[in-house]
């Protein structure tokens, strides 16, 4: 749910979400970075007979259908590099949830691409809070999430997109945020 810091006192608690600024992120926009400009570099010098690769010698190559295969498989991995770079420049999906018993609001941030609606900001009173619901899907694809209930809406998530939290840390963080909301903790 968090990125190992919660900021909190007995009237709020902060919990920062990890975005796109993940190490997962990162190590694919590089093998997309290098992989991309390699088969780039090969389409183009295959149709300018000059090497601009120092490992190999793609000028032996017939550009057509060869080089311009290469180009284009170039061409679209940078540019789904350049889409990660972005995202994880942008921190795409980060943000935070708030639990404020001073203002008696509860605040939830997530960052998006700029443009018309560049991030979601939901707030809403805590005594609209009906629960903290924990889920938990097992299998080849497991989950482990919080959900925050609340009164006319849908359960809003609470953690981040990724690597599932452990069992033991996903009830305790349901449990203390349910206990400083004084809802109760529900699917345990």
């Amino acid at each position: 749910m968090t990125t190992d810091v919660t900021l909190r006192n007995d009237r709020i608690i902060k919990q920062p979400i990890l975005g796109s600024r993940r190490l997962t992120n990162y190590w694919w926009a590089v093998i997309d970075t290098v992989g991309g400009a390699g088969f780039f570099l090969a389409g183009l010098s295959s149709y300018t007979h000059i090497n601009f690769l120092p490992f190999a010698d793609p000028t032996q190559l017939i550009f057509v259908p060869q080089g311009i295969a290469m180009g284009f498989y170039g061409t679209v991995a940078l540019l789904y590099a350049l889409f990660l770079w972005t995202s994880i420049a942008l921190d795409v999906g980060g943000g935070y949830n708030e639990f404020n018993k001073e203002t008696g609001d509860v605040k939830i941030f997530r960052a998006g691409f700029p443009g018309k609606d560049r991030a979601i900001e939901l707030k809403f009173p805590i005594a609209d809070v009906q629960a903290v619901k924990v889920s938990v899907k097992e299998g080849l694809n497991p989950t482990r999430s919080l959900y925050l209930r609340v009164k006319g809406s849908r359960d809003l998530p609470l953690t981040r997109v990724g690597q599932p939290l452990s069992l033991t840390e996903l009830e305790n963080q349901g449990a203390e945020l349910a206990r400083f909301l004084g809802v109760p903790l529900e699917g345990l």
